[in-house]
């Protein structure tokens, strides 16, 4: 008997030593989940914010360099004269390519871009909330060289997010919609990206339209075409997926790699 009851005084004293360092240990763990899961959406998924910067980037696998220069808001053209590629799609990994000219200046562009800036364009401030309700109704003015292009909506549903010219959180539109519903594409091209790589963007498709001109659908819930596909105006080419737990297209158009208002250049609805 008196063996057993110090047994039980032993089990009950490593239990007070024990329960406390749990308890403790669940605590850093709540912690850390409250902290990985309550941060805004922006932080978790991101929101386009995130680019290739420095003067050169190291090509990984899978890069393009349409996609290095939608990463770096470069035309790629720009990137292959400086690296004097003769082909652009004949870049490998591991390779160094530098982000300015050869002659160690900064362009225009590049000095427009770290200040937040768009070169040689008109900037737009941040609209207001009364601009917003507005923005359907009140349109800019076609970028040139965009009468090449018949673009449509890539989906149907409601504006909720304008393009802002210096916010680097607003680089397209966002549209509402349902869960599932078709993306197509919204001009012919080439579709020279399709994955989830590019951070703050989801499961995205880029289409190359000619020279001057990309678009980009962001957070799908399925990609149905591949990188090296042509696809034709109205395509279904993705479903829409998630973004901040709604339905949602991220929607944005490039002119030389660099954003301009999608709006300007849709039809009107």
């Amino acid at each position: 008997m008196r063996q057993r009851r110090a047994a039980v005084a032993a089990a009950a004293a490593r239990h007070a030593v024990w329960r406390p360092g749990v308890l403790a240990l669940c605590a850093l763990l709540a912690a850390g989940c409250s902290a990985r899961w309550g941060a805004p959406w922006e932080s978790r998924e991101g929101d386009g914010r995130r680019t290739i910067t420095g003067p050169t980037y190291t090509v990984k696998a899978g890069d393009t360099l349409q996609v290095i220069g939608w990463q770096s808001g470069i035309d790629h053209r720009r990137l292959a004269e400086w690296n004097r590629l003769k082909s652009p799609d004949r870049i490998h990994v591991g390779q160094v390519l530098r982000l300015t000219p050869p002659d160690g200046g900064t362009s225009e562009a590049r000095s427009a871009r770290a200040a937040g800036q768009t070169p040689s364009r008109a900037t737009v401030d941040a609209p207001s909330e009364p601009a917003r309700v507005a923005a359907a109704r009140s349109r800019a003015a076609p970028p040139a060289g965009a009468a090449s292009l018949r673009l449509q909506w890539p989906s149907a549903g409601r504006v909720v997010q304008t393009y802002a010219a210096n916010d680097p959180g607003r680089k397209g539109i966002k549209i509402r919609g349902t869960l599932g519903q078709p993306i197509v594409a919204a001009e012919s091209g080439q579709v020279v990206y399709s994955g989830s790589g590019l951070v703050g963007y989801g499961p995205l498709i880029i289409v190359q339209h000619n020279n001057d001109y990309l678009t980009a659908y962001g957070h799908n819930r399925k990609l149905l075409v591949q990188q090296g596909d042509h696809v034709t105006r109205g395509a279904k080419i993705a479903e829409m997926g998630l973004a901040a737990g709604e339905p949602m297209l991220h929607f944005e158009v490039r002119r030389d790699g660099e954003p301009v208002d999608p709006v300007a250049l849709l039809p009107r609805r």
